[in-house]
């Protein structure tokens, strides 16, 4: 029995742990209960470790205490949806209780798994039974008699997994959902995948071959194959430019490239743009780049000494070689300098749903939603860039409000509030309540009490068979939700539709909006139209292009 480990070991047992959940993420995508296509649990929860991995990859091991930290600070900003949150928090409760720790046993584990479920208890406002959280509480406890039998630490996490998987097959007696769909909790599973990848390492069983990440879809040069005389050009160069307002695409600038380089890839999102390219002149690439918004990253290596020194036998210089500072490069960025009062910032998918909340005055858009959880990072970042004293946030998904929360301490200079917008109408409404001469509590009185006056129904399809609250769901039927809870189910899009137009909401109603999806033509949408104009004749009804995936209408009636 391994009975004490170092910091060095600790990192290896996360990296260990990243690598295990990813390569079973979709087996726990499938637990989850709910059919709609989303931002399942695996892959939320292996995004979120995974971070953490990618740090301690990038870092020279210390004691066992500072490894924990540098963990919980990549899992706090890397956390994804709700169950990366609540792993975020677990893990945040274990670097303390390994605070200032050179190396940790048994007994200093299962002290650290306590810490961690209390922190966890603690942030969640309605803990429920028969989630992650029944599942880590019980394996704590386990934990804890088990290294005062014996404290070598193999021991004791091999106790905590056993009783882990006996509290993860009660789960579905404790849930309701869980017992009529006959599954585990997805959460608690997750957990336990990771506690078993930190095992396996300890134990020194090989990683699973599916998780290297260089190998899952990240392209590389071949260095090996290539000699200094076939480059055509020099410098591999990668950057990524976050879009200003006066973005027209990129059109020109590929042109551009194109002529003074080979090897030209360009990813885009709605608020920025990835470029890969090979040249010659990467300062003056950078430079024109800059005319499309603001440079954010770059990376710029010598293909051709890299081709040199390969061929002496010597090691490959990169970017990632070049000796850390004192700088926490996952920290947030600086923030900017408070030019108002209030600020706002906003989740969603679609280029038309991003253009009304700019309309609206919403100073930054995180590009996320169904399918596509942004990190906590990943909204600090833009609150970071909201030059604003007071800045709200607008999650507009019930699965992205914890990764928000926990933006609150981390801002620095700035006061943060998240508004608990389940959807993007409430999100919309929201932002047309706010006075901005009133003062923040009013504000966010009157942009929350606004919130419970909106009625959202959504159209989606079914990513999988299910059997789920009386509905006998079938992979690619249409899927009506209403306040998140399923409506109803048809094969036919528009006798949906017409039931959803006919349901109370809408009845009573005086303003109704659809968002039409990505997936809707015009002709599709009007058709849409057609049908709530004729069953609600006394509301005032709107079409708009949301161009949102995942779902095929929004709709919001006040």
């Amino acid at each position: 029995m391994i009975g004490t480990i170092d910091g060095a070991l600790l990192a290896r047992m996360v990296i260990h742990a990243a690598a295990s959940i990813n390569s079973q993420k979709q087996q726990i995508n499938e637990l989850n209960v709910f059919p709609v296509p989303d931002g399942d649990t695996g892959t939320n929860m292996g995004m979120t470790i995974a971070t953490a991995a990618t740090e301690l990859k990038k870092k020279a091991p210390g004691n066992v205490g500072a490894v924990a930290q540098v963990n919980a600070n990549a899992l706090l900003r890397g956390a994804r949806g709700n169950s990366g949150v609540i792993l975020s928090l677990l893990f945040r409760g274990f670097a303390k209780a390994l605070k200032d720790k050179e190396t940790a046993d048994g007994a200093d584990f299962a002290i650290a798994l306590d810490y961690g479920v209390a922190t966890a208890y603690k942030a969640v406002m309605k803990p429920a039974e028969g989630t992650i959280l029944t599942v880590s509480r019980l394996a704590a406890r386990r934990a804890a008699e088990a290294a005062r039998e014996d404290r070598s630490l193999e021991f004791v996490l091999d106790e905590a997994i056993k009783e882990g998987l006996i509290a993860l097959d009660d789960t579905v007696n404790q849930n309701p959902v869980l017992k009529k769909a006959g599954v585990v909790d997805a959460g608690g599973k997750g957990f336990l995948v990771i506690l078993q990848g930190m095992l396996d390492e300890l134990r020194g069983e090989p990683m699973p071959e599916d998780a290297d990440e260089g190998s899952a879809g990240e392209q590389k040069t071949d260095y090996a194959a290539i000699a200094a005389e076939e480059i055509t050009f020099t410098f591999d160069t990668v950057f990524i430019v976050r879009k200003d307002e006066h973005y027209n695409g990129l059109e020109a600038f590929q042109a551009y490239l194109n002529s003074v380089g080979d090897s030209l890839v360009i990813g885009e999102s709605d608020d920025a743009f990835k470029v890969h390219v090979h040249t010659d002149i990467p300062g003056a690439v950078l430079s024109e780049a800059q005319k499309y918004g603001t440079l954010e990253l770059a990376k710029i290596e010598n293909m051709r000494t890299q081709a040199e020194d390969l061929a002496a036998g010597r090691h490959i210089q990169s970017t990632d070689d070049l000796e850390e500072d004192d700088h926490d490069h996952c920290a947030a960025p600086a923030s900017a300098a408070p030019e108002k009062k209030y600020g706002f910032v906003s989740v969603c998918a679609g280029d038309g749903i991003a253009d009304v909340f700019r309309d609206l005055g919403v100073d930054r858009v995180v590009s996320g939603g169904q399918t596509m959880n942004p990190s906590t990072q990943d909204i600090l970042k833009e609150i970071e860039a909201t030059p604003a004293e007071v800045v709200y946030v607008l999650p507009n998904n019930k699965n992205i409000i914890m990764a928000a929360e926990q933006c609150i301490p981390l801002a620095e200079g700035k006061t943060v509030v998240v508004l608990p917008t389940k959807t993007i109408p409430q999100g919309v409404s929201a932002l047309l309540s706010f006075d901005p001469d009133a003062i923040q509590e009013d504000n966010t009185d009157a942009m929350t009490q606004t919130i419970q006056n909106v009625h959202t129904a959504q159209i989606t399809y079914a990513a999988r068979n299910s059997d789920f609250d009386g509905f006998d769901i079938k992979e690619g039927d249409y899927l009506a939700l209403a306040e998140n809870q399923l409506f109803g189910t048809d094969r036919d899009l528009s006798a949906l539709l017409n039931r959803l137009a006919e349901a109370e909401p809408q009845q009573n109603a005086e303003f109704i909006t659809i968002y039409y999806g990505e997936d809707v033509t015009e002709e599709q949408a009007q058709g849409a139209l057609d049908i709530f104009t004729a069953a609600c004749p006394s509301a005032e009804i709107t079409l708009l292009s949301g161009g949102q995936p995942v779902y095929y209408y929004l709709i919001s009636a006040e």
